[in-house]
């Protein structure tokens, strides 16, 4: 596959500058949750044709099942990426695939890119036996050539969890920063930043708290998160916390800027609808709330809806952030060249709980928009809706019945702004073997959300 090369020579790119002159994406993986009633049917990994020059432009060229049913597919990464680069026995082939319900992992081969096909089954008893985890969620490579994936919860769904490493051959090692574990209360999301010897992570919930579906008690009885954690990447100790309270509660998605020496990054508090943000000043880790998207009362809920910040991400340039609401059905693009005082430029709504949802080509666009990729010249924001199945059946039924979708956004990165793209829409609803709910999407040669990179 001509695509396929080791980290050295990209598309592990030595730099984020390099990823941006990139050639443009032809296609994306986007992993998809069945939610019809043949109790037969797994969940797949989708491969959408993204090439505007071709004769499948926006349609699923491919689907590959899973080999059980009900595991409900969720994030994802890379065997390799850019903090690898100077490794020329690494390259970007294989998908690390884990089932947020089962706790199964499968390694999934792309080395025929259109047709990915299953390379090996990492089974959740071998995981719960070994590690005691459950619950497998962020998936990052590591410059030795490691796989570390952040789990939620225990064997039995109870929090805290904690990190999974695996050797190059996808067989369990061992567990990172086990010491620790009793220091934190949930986990969630990760990004390491090697120069500043730093690793953060986030908190959603446990397991057996948040599978049900929401609850507002749970968050009043303290079953969810609202704190950050920075820990020594090299001695894998924890050395500082952050209580974020009533404006931080619920974090999620973290980013990290792409430039392998700076210090900031960014966090997206989902129930309390705020962006923080965090810098070295010195020797001190700083943090700040930048961004508070403000509740809007309706009348057919007993509290304020908050726009609910479900992802979050940084162009490669680190020049704009984006962050989806939800609920509120919008997504919202800021300047962040000042990064202590990001700035509001574009905005689109799309569905949401607020008003009337939006159609595209005869498709109701159920839901609100959930998990975002932008192009690597970040031209394009690929969008899909579903946040997770119990949560989804909860806010946005429809969901379940119609099928998700996959739009494209047009990002202007000169003065600011967001356009919907009206000739560009997947509907998961009409695949043969649907409808699936569709998550989060990456590209073959790696993006803005799984590459890091070493000074």
């Amino acid at each position: 596959m001509s695509e396929l090369k080791c980290c050295a020579c990209g598309p592990g790119y030595k730099s984020p500058e390099e990823a941006i002159k990139a050639e443009k994406e032809k296609i994306v993986y986007t992993v998809l949750v069945y939610c019809g009633e043949d109790k037969n049917q797994p969940d797949c990994l989708a491969t959408v044709d993204v090439d505007p020059t071709s004769p499948t432009y926006s349609k699923v060229i491919h689907t590959l099942n899973m080999k059980y049913v009900g595991d409900e597919l969720h994030h994802f990464g890379w065997n390799a990426c850019s903090s690898c680069f100077d490794d020329s026995t690494k390259s970007r082939r294989f998908i690390v695939l884990p089932g947020f319900k089962s706790s199964r992992i499968y390694i999934i081969d792309t080395l025929n890119e259109r047709k990915p096909s299953i390379h090996k089954i990492l089974e959740p008893e071998e995981i719960k036996e070994k590690a005691n985890f459950s619950s497998p969620h962020t998936v990052h490579c590591l410059a030795n050539g490691k796989i570390m994936i952040s789990f939620l919860g225990d064997k039995n769904g109870d929090a805290p969890g904690g990190y999974l490493l695996l050797n190059s051959d996808f067989e369990i090692d061992r567990k990172w920063g086990e010491n620790e574990y009793k220091s934190i209360g949930f986990n969630y999301d990760y990004w390491y930043q090697p120069y500043h010897n730093i690793m953060v992570s986030s908190e959603w919930s446990a397991p057996s708290t948040f599978e049900p579906g929401f609850d507002l008690e749970d968050v009043k009885k303290g079953k969810y998160g609202q704190k950050l954690y920075f820990w020594d990447w090299k001695n894998e100790k924890l050395v500082k916390t952050f209580d974020l309270g009533q404006d931080g509660l619920i974090p999620l998605e973290l980013r990290f800027m792409h430039n392998p020496k700076s210090s900031h990054g960014y966090v997206g508090a989902a129930l309390s609808s705020a962006v923080w943000h965090w810098w070295k000043e010195g020797d001190e880790w700083k943090i700040e709330k930048v961004i508070q998207v403000d509740p809007v009362n309706l009348d057919s809920w007993p509290f304020p809806v908050p726009a609910l910040i479900t992802d979050l991400l940084l162009s490669m340039d680190d020049r704009f952030m984006y962050f989806s609401n939800w609920l509120h059905g919008e997504i919202h693009q800021y300047n962040i060249e000042d990064p202590h005082k990001p700035k509001l430029v574009g905005k689109i709504k799309i569905g949401g709980i607020l008003g009337e949802s939006c159609c595209l080509k005869n498709k109701k666009l159920s839901g609100g928009p959930q998990m975002i990729q932008l192009s690597l010249d970040g031209q394009r924001l690929y969008v899909t809706d579903s946040l997770f199945s119990s949560w989804d059946d909860q806010f946005y039924p429809d969901i379940k019945k119609d099928g998700s979708y996959m739009i494209q956004i047009n990002c202007d990165t000169n003065n600011g702004g967001l356009s919907l793209h009206d000739s560009f829409l997947v509907d998961f609803g009409k695949l043969d073997d649907g409808p699936f709910r569709a998550h989060e999407t990456r590209y073959p040669g790696g993006d803005c959300t799984s590459d890091i990179w070493i000074a």
